[in-house]
């Protein structure tokens, strides 16, 4: 891992140094009139960096690098806003004499927000980053310079971009170097990064979203950008400003991801909703060089204003500072709503200017706090305290697994909140009425397409990655509808004609819609009059593409599923807050067995955590059986000292007489006890052979008697003969070596397919389980080996199954061990690198006939 990151660190290193370098050659070579590089390659050039830089922040986000972390997204950002400004001057899309009012606005706001990164390095002691952060916040400001005064400016943007070169030359290629040797050779001071207590407290903070001070940022950018006209920096909004907008747009459609990613579903909602207002400040700026100025539809941001205050009001539970923060924005959206053409008003721009100056100070704080050890008061705990005194309402505990889904592992919180809120969203969007004009005039598409579309989508992406199929199935379906449906009927492609053909379109969308509706009568109440009323807005599209469309219809039954998704937005983010009272959202309307909402599921625990394995031991201990992973398919297992517990393994699997359960062992140790009654060369032989995918057959004995197993030991292997295995395995070794040997079978009904997939353990057996360990899809299935030795001290071996381990080795390591004992030698050992795989018994009755 610490490869790793230094591989990441050389690459955002390595990749500012060369950004840097291109940007120095540019200003140093060009003249007043001429530029020595063309805008449009400057551009592209621009953009493959700020890629390159987005991906080494993002790899450094998730390992909790927050100030590299930070300053390569901020680069990345300002490169590629700037490299896109570039490409549509030098594409003719906007003139020369634009190229100051396309710029200025972005690069202040990136000079203001690298100078605060810098400060920030230089309190933590990390000289690299303060040098080029401060750098490349100089050379901007000597651009906006020059930009005002031709020529002016030039040499010192050069002479800045000429110090980052040399400072990340030199570190970047350090690390490299470091990484390419593997730590053998470091350049003098190269390891400044990983020696500094400074960055290493920066480094270090489990507990806070590194995501969040690149989402500050891109609020600063766009309030820079909206704000600069009202300021008189620039005429107007126009088509030079959509590069910054949508850049800044993209970068907290990041954030919202890596919000997830850190269980922070309050600030992936916030930076999901203002991604929404910068795509459409873009599209709003895009559509004046078409000479529109679109006016946006009262009722959307009022409703958006809604949203915004009750993510403000919950996120003060964080600190007080963040929800007073985001309260700025539900003043933005109420200047939309008061002033139609919002973006282009003094009004909006005005609440802008005090959203810059909000994010600016957001941002020295947060930054500040994170190295500091003195932090600046932000007013956490406020909203607990004000909370506990209220009898009425209870307060969820802080529970690091308080996102883990009822059935596996997921590495991203739940997106439900955002997922109904963009429906309200696209809902009342779509409630704005045409009339005779260009639907362009109205501002509705980038609402019910980015709300509606590309937010639903990332919600159900992330619902599919926590194992929910249909709410994913459901939040993907309904973003390709609103996708559609938006780029259609307020794209300027719907027209005035309706057709059969847009209808057939429709109906297909109806058919899915109606599978979804009658799964969630196997989920929720809420889910199903969700997915009802949706049914209902599909209708009014229907009957709108082919001209039958009543009076009111479609706005009615809009509102209505508006207000269902409202009501489940608010459920979800006041139930995820408060664990009591709890807003209602229905059990299943019918109930299966083994699903229907989750309620009443065993633990399903991630395998890759030593916690999740003691926790299952300890239900194994107390006579439970439990699901867990192989390197193929998922077993059924329970603790051979609970014969209560291997008596229901082996009724729950239902398992027919000719396929015995068989017995797993951690070492061949936990058959010391019984080493005297076993056959010297056998008990050689599982040494050589084990940890492996080899199973022995042997004769069953008085020694079964010592494993506590009693009247159950019927239940495993055969009156003559057992199956016994050494897994080589990491979560089954660990878990036998806490519980004692183990009683093992496939966890299917007999008869019934493998089980590939944690969440089939319980869709399969039910609650019948009392535990399942996850780790995802298995892998490749392949039989293992299962030799007969009942009969190896006549000096054979048989064979009921050849499986992954070759019949050659097998004979080899007995040949091995039958030599060693004539010779008077102890054998020593083998131990195979081949993965566990857990087939042992289906054919140890009935071999393979040839």
């Amino acid at each position: 891992m610490a490869e790793l990151e230094s591989l990441h660190y050389s690459i955002g290193i390595l990749g500012i140094s060369g950004g840097s370098l291109l940007l120095l050659v540019n200003n140093y070579a060009s003249s007043p009139g001429e530029d020595f590089i063309p805008l449009t390659a400057l551009g592209v050039l621009l953009i493959i960096i700020a890629a390159l830089l987005a991906y080494a922040g993002v790899r450094r986000s998730l390992s909790h690098s927050q100030l590299f972390s930070c300053l390569c997204l901020t680069v990345s950002a300002l490169w590629c806003g700037s490299g896109l400004v570039y490409i549509l001057a030098g594409q003719g899309v906007i003139q020369p004499t634009e190229l100051r009012a396309a710029l200025v606005p972005g690069l202040a706001a990136f000079v203001l927000a690298l100078l605060f990164i810098g400060t920030v390095a230089a309190l933590a002691k990390n000289v690299v980053l303060f040098l080029i952060a401060i750098s490349i916040s100089l050379a901007c400001a000597h651009q906006i310079a020059g930009l005002s005064a031709k020529g002016f400016g030039q040499a010192a943007t050069a002479a800045n971009y000429l110090l980052v070169c040399f400072v990340g030359a030199y570190f970047g290629s350090g690390r490299l170097l470091s990484y390419i040797t593997r730590g053998k050779l470091e350049l003098p001071g190269t390891g400044l990064i990983n020696k500094k207590p400074g960055l290493r407290a920066a480094s270090l903070n489990p507990g806070s979203n590194d995501a969040v001070s690149v989402g500050l940022v891109m609020n600063l950018l766009a309030a820079s950008v909206l704000a600069c006209p009202v300021l008189g920096v620039v005429p107007q909004l126009f088509t030079g400003h959509v590069p910054w907008l949508w850049t800044a747009g993209v970068f907290q459609l990041g954030v919202c991801v890596l919000s997830y990613r850190a269980m922070d579903t309050l600030a992936a909602t916030f930076y999901g909703f203002t991604a929404v207002l910068r795509f459409a400040e873009g599209y709003s700026a895009l559509l004046t060089h078409y000479s529109f100025q679109p006016s946006s539809p009262v009722p959307f941001p009022v409703v958006f204003s809604v949203l915004f205050f009750i993510v403000a009001l919950f996120s003060c539970q964080k600190s007080l500072l963040e929800g007073l923060y985001q309260l700025f924005f539900v003043a933005y959206c109420i200047a939309l709503a008061a002033q139609p053409q919002g973006f282009f008003q003094g009004g909006t721009q005005g609440v802008q200017a005090a959203i810059f100056v909000a994010s600016a100070i957001m941002l020295l704080v947060s930054k500040y706090n994170m190295v500091c050890p003195a932090k600046i008061p932000t007013g956490q705990g406020v909203f607990n305290a004000l909370v506990t005194r209220i009898n009425c309402l209870t307060l969820r505990p802080h529970d690091k697994n308080f996102h883990v889904p009822h059935l596996g592992y997921s590495k991203y919180a739940d997106a439900e909140v955002l997922g109904h809120a963009c429906s309200v969203l696209a809902a009342f969007a779509i409630t704005a009425s045409v009339g005779s004009r260009s639907p362009l005039y109205i501002l509705v598409l980038p609402w019910v397409v980015v709300a509606g579309g590309f937010l639903q989508l990332l919600s159900g992406s992330v619902a599919f990655s926590r194992g929910k199929t249909l709410e994913s199935t459901a939040f993907i379906l309904y973003g390709v509808m609103w996708t559609v449906w938006g780029l259609t009927r307020y794209g300027g492609l719907y027209g005035q004609t309706r057709s059969f053909n847009l209808a057939v379109g429709i109906i297909s969308f109806m058919l899915f819609n109606l599978l979804v509706t009658v799964a969630t009568l196997f989920l929720s109440v809420a889910w199903f009059v969700y997915a009802l009323t949706f049914q209902l807005i599909l209708i009014s599209f229907l009957l709108d593409a082919v001209g039958a469309l009543p009076y009111g219809y479609d706005i009615g039954v809009t509102i209505i599923f508006g207000l269902v998704s409202f009501y489940c937005f608010l459920a979800h983010i006041f139930n995820s807050t408060f664990q009591s009272p709890q807003m209602p959202l229905g059990p299943p309307i019918f109930k299966l067995n083994g699903v229907g909402g989750g309620s009443n599921v065993c633990p399903h625990l991630p395998a890759r955590k030593a916690t999740s394995v003691q926790q299952i031991a300890e239900i194994m201990k107390n006579g439970g059986i439990c699901g867990m992973p192989t390197d193929t398919v998922y077993v059924l297992v329970a603790a051979c000292n609970r014969p209560d517990a291997v008596v229901k393994a082996y009724k729950v699997k239902k398992q027919a007489e000719d396929r015995p359960m068989s017995m797993w062992i951690s070492s061949r140790d936990q058959l010391k006890p019984v080493q005297h009654l076993l056959s010297p060369l056998l008990w050689d032989f599982m040494e050589a052979a084990w940890p492996s995918s080899i199973s022995m057959v042997i004769l069953r004995g008085p020694w079964m008697d010592t494993f506590g197993l009693g009247e159950a030991a019927k239940h495993i292997g055969t009156p003559q003969s057992i199956a016994i295995r050494n897994p080589d395995c990491t979560v089954a070794t660990h878990l036998i070596n806490q519980v004692g040997p183990i009683a093992v079978t496939s966890a299917n009904p007999t008869g019934e397919a493998d089980t590939t997939h944690h969440n089939q353990v319980y869709a399969k057996l039910g609650d019948k389980v009392d535990g399942v360990l996850c780790d995802g899809p298995s892998p490749e299935n392949i039989a293992s080996t299962v030799v007969d030795c009942t009969k190896i001290d006549t000096g054979h071996i048989g064979f009921f199954r050849v499986g992954l381990i070759p019949k050659s080795k097998v004979l080899q390591i007995f040949e091995d061990v039958q030599r060693n004992h004539r010779q008077g030698q102890t054998n020593h050992g083998f131990e195979t690198d081949v993965p566990d795989i857990q087939r042992d018994l289906e054919y140890i009755m009935f071999p393979p006939k040839s």
